[in-house]
Formats: C-alpha cells, structure tokens, sequence
C-alpha cells in the first residue's frame, strides 16, 4: 500500500457477533446520508502521517505481546446529538496510554485526553431524537461481555476511512 498524506486513525477491532450487532445498530438510527463507515472505537483520531512506520511498529509489538482485553458493555450515553454504548475496559485504557506515552509529541489536543471508550451507533441528530432512542434502548439494556480482538490504523479520507492494516491480539 502507498502511504497517503491523510491523518491517521488507531481503532480497536472488534469481534464479529460484536461488530454485526453494532453495525446493525449504526445502520438503523445513524443518518443514512451520513453513515460512510462501519461501527467503531476510536483510539486516536488524528496521528500524522509521516509517522506511519513507527505507529505501525508500536501496533505491531502491542498486539504481539497482549492478550485481547478484557470489555464490557457499561450502559448507553447520551452523545449530545447522538447515542453510544460506553465500554468498560481498564486494559485497552492502559494499553492506549502506553500508545500515547509512546506518541508523545505527535498527538493532538484531542487524543491528549482520555478517552470514553465508546460505540456511536446514532449521531448528527436533534438532541431530542437522541434522547428518545436513549430512553428506548436503556429500557432493556443489560451490562454483558464484548469482544475486542485487536487493532487497526485507518487513513481518514475526509469522511470514510481507508484501511492500512489489523492487528489481531496474540498472547
């Protein structure tokens, strides 16, 4: 693959009875029109380019040495003008700080921070129509396991994402 001049994302991968009811999900409450990429978990959401081969290596030994991390389903979250699945997972968190501690001086403001590990499955809507789906599917929503297998940089192509890899956790 050519390396682009275009930010790139990390997400976590997640596994694929997680990602299909996720995506299930996002394709019925997302905005059609707006909806140009499958459910996700943004890790970073903008690092540059031309670090590429020492982000890929960091992904590479991560992934190598870690087993997949341990994740739950925490409760919905009401995004402002969406809504989203919350994430319970102390590893991945650690595992992103060690990334970031090892990015350190090419992150953003944003990826800074730390983040609230989530799923959007509706967003860019009135925050009365989040709010609406937030009480319908808070109604019956149980905390349960959900299944990250590994990793995977994204070029962000001003809207959808273009793959450069995935990596599988292996310990």
């Amino acid at each position: 693959m050519t390396a682009l001049h275009k930010p790139i994302i990390m997400s976590a991968v997640m596994g694929k009875q997680d990602l299909a009811w996720a995506d299930g999900l996002r394709r019925q409450y997302y905005p059609p029109e707006r909806n140009v990429i499958p459910a996700h978990i943004t890790l970073f959401h903008h690092l540059p380019p031309q670090a590429l081969a020492e982000i890929k290596q960091a992904v590479v030994e991560m992934t190598r040495y870690s087993a997949p991390p341990v994740t739950s389903l925490q409760r919905l979250i009401h995004l402002g003008s969406g809504v989203g699945y919350q994430l319970h997972s102390p590893d991945l968190l650690d595992m992103r700080m060690e990334l970031a501690d090892r990015f350190h001086g090419l992150l953003v403001a944003q990826d800074q921070q730390i983040p609230r590990l989530h799923v959007t499955i509706q967003n860019k809507v009135s925050a009365k129509e989040a709010q609406e789906l937030l009480n319908k599917l808070s109604s019956d929503f149980i905390p349960r396991p959900f299944q990250i297998k590994g990793l995977a940089l994204h070029y962000y192509m001003d809207g959808p994402w273009q793959s450069i890899g995935l990596w599988p956790f292996r310990a």
